[in-house]
Protein backbone atom coordinates (compact mmCIF):
# COMPACT_ATOMS: atom_id res chain seq x y z
CA UNK A 1 0.00 0.00 0.00
CA UNK A 2 1.29 3.32 -0.53
CA UNK A 3 2.40 5.89 2.51
CA UNK A 4 0.78 8.60 0.36
CA UNK A 5 -1.64 9.39 3.41
CA UNK A 6 0.96 8.37 5.98
CA UNK A 7 1.06 11.82 7.63
CA UNK A 8 -2.80 11.87 8.40
CA UNK A 9 -3.85 10.84 11.64
CA UNK A 10 -6.85 8.25 11.92
CA UNK A 11 -9.83 9.19 14.23
CA UNK A 12 -9.72 7.39 17.41
CA UNK A 13 -12.58 5.91 18.62
CA UNK A 14 -14.34 8.50 20.89
CA UNK A 15 -14.32 11.35 18.15
CA UNK A 16 -16.18 8.05 16.20
CA UNK A 17 -18.35 7.23 18.99
CA UNK A 18 -19.59 11.29 19.19
CA UNK A 19 -20.51 11.71 15.76
CA UNK A 20 -22.63 8.57 16.05
CA UNK A 21 -24.64 10.00 19.24
CA UNK A 22 -24.73 13.70 17.59
CA UNK A 23 -27.23 12.84 14.40
CA UNK A 24 -29.85 11.49 17.41
CA UNK A 25 -29.13 14.05 19.60
CA UNK A 26 -29.66 16.93 16.82
CA UNK A 27 -32.61 14.79 14.97
CA UNK A 28 -34.41 14.83 18.64
CA UNK A 29 -33.76 18.27 19.12
CA UNK A 30 -35.69 19.57 15.82
CA UNK A 31 -38.86 16.80 16.73
CA UNK A 32 -39.08 18.88 19.66
CA UNK A 33 -39.17 22.29 18.21
CA UNK A 34 -41.72 20.85 15.28
CA UNK A 35 -43.61 19.24 17.98
CA UNK A 36 -43.69 22.64 20.10
CA UNK A 37 -44.75 24.19 17.13
CA UNK A 38 -47.70 22.22 16.59
CA UNK A 39 -48.92 22.16 19.82
CA UNK A 40 -48.66 25.87 19.64
CA UNK A 41 -50.31 25.83 16.21
CA UNK A 42 -53.05 23.91 17.67
CA UNK A 43 -53.57 26.27 20.81
CA UNK A 44 -53.66 29.17 18.90
CA UNK A 45 -56.20 27.64 16.58
CA UNK A 46 -58.72 26.33 19.41
CA UNK A 47 -57.97 30.02 20.93
CA UNK A 48 -59.25 31.43 17.45
CA UNK A 49 -62.10 28.45 17.64
CA UNK A 50 -63.53 29.70 21.26
CA UNK A 51 -63.16 33.15 20.07
CA UNK A 52 -65.20 32.59 17.07
CA UNK A 53 -67.93 30.26 18.82
CA UNK A 54 -68.13 32.88 21.47
CA UNK A 55 -69.06 35.78 18.71
CA UNK A 56 -71.15 33.27 16.76
CA UNK A 57 -72.74 32.30 19.82
CA UNK A 58 -72.53 35.11 22.67
CA UNK A 59 -72.09 33.72 26.56
CA UNK A 60 -75.55 34.97 28.05
CA UNK A 61 -79.02 35.06 27.43
CA UNK A 62 -80.09 37.60 24.39
CA UNK A 63 -80.64 40.96 25.69
CA UNK A 64 -83.63 43.50 25.21
CA UNK A 65 -86.04 43.76 21.66
CA UNK A 66 -85.49 45.81 19.29
CA UNK A 67 -86.71 47.14 16.16
CA UNK A 68 -84.13 46.77 13.55
CA UNK A 69 -84.42 48.58 9.82
CA UNK A 70 -82.60 47.00 7.16
CA UNK A 71 -82.52 50.10 4.49
CA UNK A 72 -83.64 49.70 1.07
CA UNK A 73 -81.22 48.73 -1.11
CA UNK A 74 -78.52 48.07 1.87
CA UNK A 75 -76.27 45.78 0.93
CA UNK A 76 -75.02 42.54 3.38
CA UNK A 77 -72.01 44.73 4.86
CA UNK A 78 -73.69 47.27 5.28
CA UNK A 79 -76.57 45.19 7.59
CA UNK A 80 -73.79 43.54 9.06
CA UNK A 81 -72.32 46.65 10.51
CA UNK A 82 -75.77 47.99 11.74
CA UNK A 83 -76.31 44.77 13.73
CA UNK A 84 -73.18 45.15 14.86
CA UNK A 85 -73.45 49.12 16.22
CA UNK A 86 -76.84 48.04 17.36
CA UNK A 87 -75.65 45.08 19.29
CA UNK A 88 -77.24 42.18 18.11
CA UNK A 89 -74.41 40.79 17.15
CA UNK A 90 -70.95 40.53 18.62
CA UNK A 91 -68.70 41.28 15.50
CA UNK A 92 -69.33 42.21 11.73
CA UNK A 93 -66.71 40.83 10.12
CA UNK A 94 -67.39 37.59 11.89
CA UNK A 95 -70.99 37.76 11.08
CA UNK A 96 -70.38 38.28 7.07
CA UNK A 97 -68.33 35.11 7.14
CA UNK A 98 -70.90 32.83 8.98
CA UNK A 99 -73.30 34.02 6.17
CA UNK A 100 -70.78 32.86 3.49
CA UNK A 101 -70.23 29.36 5.49
CA UNK A 102 -74.10 28.70 6.03
CA UNK A 103 -75.64 31.01 3.50
CA UNK A 104 -77.61 33.76 3.78
CA UNK A 105 -78.61 37.56 2.32
CA UNK A 106 -79.47 39.64 0.62
CA UNK A 107 -82.17 40.52 3.14
CA UNK A 108 -85.20 42.56 2.60
CA UNK A 109 -85.73 46.03 3.37
CA UNK A 110 -88.24 46.60 6.33
CA UNK A 111 -88.48 46.81 10.43
CA UNK A 112 -87.52 43.42 12.13
CA UNK A 113 -87.72 42.55 15.75
CA UNK A 114 -84.25 41.45 17.14
CA UNK A 115 -82.59 40.83 20.60
CA UNK A 116 -79.37 42.39 21.66
CA UNK A 117 -76.77 39.87 22.21
CA UNK A 118 -78.32 37.05 19.95
CA UNK A 119 -76.72 34.33 18.83
CA UNK A 120 -75.72 34.42 14.63
CA UNK A 121 -78.17 31.77 14.29
CA UNK A 122 -80.89 33.32 15.50
CA UNK A 123 -80.26 36.57 13.78
CA UNK A 124 -79.86 35.31 10.11
CA UNK A 125 -83.28 33.06 10.77
CA UNK A 126 -85.30 36.09 11.47
CA UNK A 127 -83.70 38.41 8.68
CA UNK A 128 -84.48 34.97 6.36
CA UNK A 129 -87.88 34.99 7.06
CA UNK A 130 -88.85 38.85 6.12
CA UNK A 131 -89.36 42.03 7.62
CA UNK A 132 -92.33 42.71 10.48
CA UNK A 133 -93.35 45.67 8.68
CA UNK A 134 -92.20 45.99 5.21
CA UNK A 135 -91.31 49.71 2.91
CA UNK A 136 -92.78 50.85 -0.60
CA UNK A 137 -90.33 53.25 -2.40
CA UNK A 138 -91.49 56.60 -3.08
CA UNK A 139 -88.92 58.32 -5.53
CA UNK A 140 -89.40 62.72 -5.01
CA UNK A 141 -87.57 63.95 -8.48
CA UNK A 142 -85.83 67.67 -7.88
CA UNK A 143 -88.04 70.41 -10.10
CA UNK A 144 -91.67 68.32 -9.27
CA UNK A 145 -94.78 70.18 -8.30
CA UNK A 146 -97.27 69.15 -5.27
CA UNK A 147 -99.34 67.80 -8.02
CA UNK A 148 -96.77 65.65 -9.33
CA UNK A 149 -95.45 64.58 -6.31
CA UNK A 150 -99.39 63.81 -5.18
CA UNK A 151 -99.58 61.43 -8.85
CA UNK A 152 -96.72 59.94 -7.27
CA UNK A 153 -97.92 59.15 -3.88
CA UNK A 154 -101.08 57.85 -5.38
CA UNK A 155 -99.30 55.47 -7.44
CA UNK A 156 -98.66 53.38 -3.64
CA UNK A 157 -102.32 51.35 -2.91
CA UNK A 158 -103.07 52.23 0.10
CA UNK A 159 -102.35 55.82 -0.09
CA UNK A 160 -104.02 58.84 -1.68
CA UNK A 161 -102.93 61.91 -3.64
CA UNK A 162 -105.75 63.92 -3.19
CA UNK A 163 -105.63 63.67 0.40
CA UNK A 164 -101.84 64.01 -0.41
CA UNK A 165 -102.72 67.30 -1.72
CA UNK A 166 -105.53 68.34 0.51
CA UNK A 167 -103.12 68.17 3.53
CA UNK A 168 -100.40 70.03 1.70
CA UNK A 169 -102.31 73.00 0.81
CA UNK A 170 -104.42 72.85 4.35
CA UNK A 171 -101.59 74.37 6.79
CA UNK A 172 -101.70 71.23 9.01
CA UNK A 173 -97.95 70.68 8.41
CA UNK A 174 -95.56 73.31 8.46
CA UNK A 175 -92.29 74.58 7.69
CA UNK A 176 -89.78 76.63 9.92
CA UNK A 177 -89.20 78.65 6.98
CA UNK A 178 -92.62 79.24 5.33
CA UNK A 179 -94.49 82.69 6.48
CA UNK A 180 -97.42 82.77 8.37
CA UNK A 181 -99.32 84.13 5.78
CA UNK A 182 -99.34 80.95 3.56
CA UNK A 183 -100.60 77.72 3.81
CA UNK A 184 -99.50 75.93 0.62
CA UNK A 185 -95.63 73.55 0.79
CA UNK A 186 -95.40 74.22 -2.68
CA UNK A 187 -91.68 73.80 -3.00
CA UNK A 188 -90.83 72.58 0.89
CA UNK A 189 -91.19 69.07 0.29
CA UNK A 190 -87.42 67.63 -0.26
CA UNK A 191 -87.09 65.98 -3.29
CA UNK A 192 -85.79 62.21 -2.28
CA UNK A 193 -86.74 58.53 -2.34
CA UNK A 194 -88.59 57.84 0.97
CA UNK A 195 -89.10 54.50 2.24
CA UNK A 196 -92.77 54.31 2.99
CA UNK A 197 -93.72 51.62 5.97
CA UNK A 198 -97.87 50.49 6.28
CA UNK A 199 -98.00 52.41 9.33
CA UNK A 200 -97.26 55.71 7.47
CA UNK A 201 -100.09 57.93 6.17
CA UNK A 202 -100.03 61.18 4.17
CA UNK A 203 -99.86 63.81 6.76
CA UNK A 204 -96.57 61.93 8.25
CA UNK A 205 -95.17 61.34 4.74
CA UNK A 206 -95.73 65.04 4.49
CA UNK A 207 -94.11 65.98 7.49
CA UNK A 208 -90.89 63.87 6.82
CA UNK A 209 -90.38 65.64 3.33
CA UNK A 210 -91.02 69.49 5.09
CA UNK A 211 -88.73 68.29 8.25
CA UNK A 212 -85.76 67.12 5.58
CA UNK A 213 -85.65 70.19 3.64
CA UNK A 214 -85.78 72.77 6.85
CA UNK A 215 -82.91 70.24 7.87
CA UNK A 216 -81.23 71.27 4.74
CA UNK A 217 -81.81 74.47 4.66
CA UNK A 218 -80.58 75.13 8.33
CA UNK A 219 -77.11 73.19 6.88
CA UNK A 220 -76.98 75.27 4.24
CA UNK A 221 -77.02 78.85 6.15
CA UNK A 222 -80.60 80.07 5.13
CA UNK A 223 -81.41 81.32 8.60
CA UNK A 224 -79.14 84.03 7.43
CA UNK A 225 -80.23 84.26 4.46
CA UNK A 226 -81.07 88.15 5.07
CA UNK A 227 -77.60 88.89 6.04
CA UNK A 228 -75.51 86.50 2.84
CA UNK A 229 -78.00 87.78 0.15
CA UNK A 230 -80.67 90.34 1.24
CA UNK A 231 -83.58 88.12 1.41
CA UNK A 232 -85.60 86.10 3.68
CA UNK A 233 -85.25 82.39 3.92
CA UNK A 234 -88.17 81.74 2.49
CA UNK A 235 -87.32 83.95 -0.77
CA UNK A 236 -84.06 82.20 -1.08
CA UNK A 237 -86.19 79.00 -1.44
CA UNK A 238 -88.09 80.53 -4.20
CA UNK A 239 -84.82 81.87 -5.52
CA UNK A 240 -83.91 77.77 -5.44
CA UNK A 241 -86.92 76.93 -6.69
CA UNK A 242 -86.28 78.57 -10.01
CA UNK A 243 -83.15 77.69 -10.79
CA UNK A 244 -84.14 74.13 -10.45
CA UNK A 245 -86.81 74.63 -12.72
CA UNK A 246 -84.14 76.97 -15.16
CA UNK A 247 -80.63 74.98 -14.80
CA UNK A 248 -79.70 71.68 -16.95
CA UNK A 249 -76.36 71.54 -16.26
CA UNK A 250 -75.07 72.29 -12.81
CA UNK A 251 -71.86 74.68 -13.85
CA UNK A 252 -75.18 76.85 -14.53
CA UNK A 253 -76.79 76.83 -11.00
CA UNK A 254 -74.97 79.74 -9.53
CA UNK A 255 -74.76 81.62 -12.61
CA UNK A 256 -78.63 81.79 -12.86
CA UNK A 257 -78.86 82.65 -9.33
CA UNK A 258 -76.50 85.61 -10.00
CA UNK A 259 -78.73 86.56 -12.28
CA UNK A 260 -81.49 86.38 -10.63
CA UNK A 261 -80.09 88.34 -7.38
CA UNK A 262 -78.81 90.82 -9.82
CA UNK A 263 -82.19 91.70 -11.49
CA UNK A 264 -84.09 91.82 -7.80
CA UNK A 265 -81.33 94.27 -6.73
CA UNK A 266 -81.57 96.69 -9.94
CA UNK A 267 -85.41 96.23 -9.45
CA UNK A 268 -86.15 94.33 -13.02
CA UNK A 269 -88.43 91.96 -13.99
CA UNK A 270 -87.04 88.10 -13.59
CA UNK A 271 -88.58 87.39 -17.31
CA UNK A 272 -88.36 83.62 -16.48
CA UNK A 273 -90.01 81.59 -18.46
CA UNK A 274 -90.55 78.93 -16.02
CA UNK A 275 -92.78 80.86 -13.68
CA UNK A 276 -94.76 81.38 -17.38
CA UNK A 277 -95.47 77.57 -17.16
CA UNK A 278 -96.07 77.69 -13.97
CA UNK A 279 -99.09 79.61 -14.12
CA UNK A 280 -100.38 78.33 -17.00
CA UNK A 281 -100.13 74.92 -15.28
CA UNK A 282 -98.74 73.00 -18.75
CA UNK A 283 -95.14 72.75 -20.47
CA UNK A 284 -95.62 71.95 -24.47
CA UNK A 285 -93.89 68.90 -25.73
CA UNK A 286 -91.26 70.97 -27.33
CA UNK A 287 -90.52 73.21 -24.07
CA UNK A 288 -91.35 76.53 -26.00
CA UNK A 289 -93.44 79.68 -24.37
CA UNK A 290 -94.76 81.28 -27.23
CA UNK A 291 -95.76 85.70 -26.92
CA UNK A 292 -99.13 84.37 -26.09
CA UNK A 293 -98.56 83.09 -22.83
CA UNK A 294 -95.94 85.89 -21.72
CA UNK A 295 -99.92 87.35 -21.22
CA UNK A 296 -101.35 85.59 -18.64
CA UNK A 297 -102.71 87.48 -16.07
CA UNK A 298 -100.95 85.48 -13.04
CA UNK A 299 -98.85 86.80 -10.33
CA UNK A 300 -96.32 83.88 -11.18
CA UNK A 301 -95.80 85.53 -14.42
CA UNK A 302 -92.57 87.17 -13.93
CA UNK A 303 -92.68 88.82 -17.35
CA UNK A 304 -95.42 91.10 -16.11
CA UNK A 305 -95.27 91.43 -12.08
CA UNK A 306 -91.99 92.85 -10.48
CA UNK A 307 -89.93 91.27 -7.58
CA UNK A 308 -90.39 86.82 -6.93
CA UNK A 309 -93.30 84.95 -7.73
CA UNK A 310 -95.56 84.47 -4.32
CA UNK A 311 -94.43 80.51 -3.68
CA UNK A 312 -91.57 78.72 -5.19
CA UNK A 313 -92.78 77.05 -8.84
CA UNK A 314 -90.73 73.16 -7.91
CA UNK A 315 -89.24 71.16 -5.14
CA UNK A 316 -85.76 72.61 -5.25
CA UNK A 317 -82.56 69.94 -4.97
CA UNK A 318 -79.71 70.37 -2.09
CA UNK A 319 -77.82 71.99 -5.40
CA UNK A 320 -80.29 74.67 -6.28
CA UNK A 321 -80.90 75.39 -2.72
CA UNK A 322 -77.03 75.79 -1.98
CA UNK A 323 -76.90 78.16 -5.67
CA UNK A 324 -79.65 80.16 -3.99
CA UNK A 325 -78.00 81.36 -1.11
CA UNK A 326 -74.16 81.40 -2.75
CA UNK A 327 -74.35 82.55 -6.22
CA UNK A 328 -71.31 83.10 -8.28
CA UNK A 329 -70.11 86.65 -8.18
CA UNK A 330 -70.67 87.96 -11.81
CA UNK A 331 -72.35 91.04 -14.07
CA UNK A 332 -74.97 89.04 -15.96
CA UNK A 333 -78.72 90.23 -16.06
CA UNK A 334 -79.47 87.78 -19.14
CA UNK A 335 -79.02 84.30 -20.18
CA UNK A 336 -80.39 82.00 -22.54
CA UNK A 337 -79.98 78.15 -23.83
CA UNK A 338 -76.82 78.25 -26.16
CA UNK A 339 -75.82 74.58 -26.28
CA UNK A 340 -78.08 71.31 -27.18
CA UNK A 341 -77.37 69.90 -23.89
CA UNK A 342 -78.65 72.73 -22.16
CA UNK A 343 -75.75 75.22 -21.16
CA UNK A 344 -76.38 78.75 -21.55
CA UNK A 345 -74.35 81.51 -22.33
CA UNK A 346 -74.60 84.77 -19.84
CA UNK A 347 -74.55 88.34 -20.96
CA UNK A 348 -74.63 91.66 -18.76
CA UNK A 349 -76.18 93.83 -21.84
CA UNK A 350 -78.94 93.60 -23.61
CA UNK A 351 -77.44 94.08 -27.00
CA UNK A 352 -74.13 91.05 -25.89
CA UNK A 353 -77.79 88.70 -24.97
CA UNK A 354 -79.68 89.41 -28.71
CA UNK A 355 -76.58 88.80 -30.33
CA UNK A 356 -75.99 85.40 -28.65
CA UNK A 357 -79.96 84.56 -29.30
CA UNK A 358 -78.61 84.75 -32.77
CA UNK A 359 -75.76 83.16 -32.90
CA UNK A 360 -77.72 79.83 -31.23
CA UNK A 361 -80.86 79.72 -33.47
CA UNK A 362 -77.96 80.32 -36.30
CA UNK A 363 -76.43 76.48 -35.36
CA UNK A 364 -79.91 75.12 -34.35
CA UNK A 365 -80.09 75.54 -31.01
CA UNK A 366 -83.55 76.09 -29.96
CA UNK A 367 -83.29 79.29 -27.39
Amino acid sequence: MSDLFADEQAPDAEQIEYQIDAAPRRMRRWLVVLLAIFVAGMLVLGAAGVWTYRKVNPPGSPGEEITFVVPQGASTQAIAQLLEGEGVVTNATVFRAYLRVRGGGPFQAGEYQLRRNSDMGDVVSVLAAGPVIEYERLTVPEGYRLESIAERVDRIERLSGERFLEIARSGAVRSAFQPQDLVTLEGLLFPDTYQIDEREAEEQIIRRMVSTLDQVATELGYEQAQERVGLTPYETIIVASLVEAEARVPEDRAKISRVIHNRLARGMLLQIDATVIYAIGERREDGRVLFSDLEVDSPYNTYKNAGLPPTPIAVPGRAAMEAAINPVDGPWLFYVKYEEDGTHAFSETLEEHNRRIREAKERGVNP
